[in-house]
């Protein structure tokens, strides 16, 4: 059994971003990626894992790649895998198109974590990435999870969720669709 001190990082970064035009994962050469993985390692994840799904890359270290076969089922499909490949108290769950969003968010909401087990980043008051679910949780939290939604319905239907203000670290946008001059540049 886990120590209570064990922490875990999920980058999903399976979709397919067909907003976007290309998998996400391979954005601006994998700078998202490596900015992923390094803001989870960095902020005291001490397994990091980076679910793939619709591109398969290498990924950087420290982190280890988990396949989601069924990742175009959505992103519910991303995140039963991650979880499942996992062995830790707390899950932090991160995105790979939150570029801007750093190691001092992923601390800042861990310690904001540690009174209920469930915490999550907020930026001007709006719900964003990263979220942190303890191990007690995940039973409920798979349950909850359907089609292309994530966490988002098992973590509105909780009143102790702590939502942490992380604006004056980054904007926490989930990047959907490239710039003009980045589709020119591609």
């Amino acid at each position: 059994m886990s120590s209570g001190h064990e922490v875990a990082g999920v980058v999903l970064a399976a979709g397919a971003g067909t907003r976007y035009g290309m998998p996400k994962v391979l954005a601006h050469q994998g700078k998202w990626l490596r900015s992923a993985v390094a803001a989870l390692d960095g902020g005291g994840c001490g397994d990091v894992v980076v679910v793939l799904g619709s591109a398969q890359v290498e990924v950087p270290a420290p982190a280890r790649a988990v396949r989601a076969e069924d990742w175009a089922q959505g992103l519910s499909a991303s995140l039963r895998a991650g979880i499942a490949a996992i062995d830790a108290d707390l899950a932090v769950i991160s995105l790979v198109d939150t570029p801007d969003v750093g190691a001092d968010a992923v601390r800042r909401v861990l310690a904001a974590a540690s009174a209920t087990g469930l915490a999550r980043a907020g930026y001007a008051g709006r719900p964003g990435h990263p979220v942190v679910i303890a191990r007690r949780f995940w039973p409920a939290l798979l349950t909850a999870l359907h089609g292309d939604t994530g966490a988002a319905p098992f973590l509105r239907g909780r009143a102790d969720v702590v939502q942490v203000e992380c604006g004056d670290l980054a904007t926490g946008f989930d990047v959907d669709e490239r710039l003009r001059e980045e589709r020119e540049t591609d």
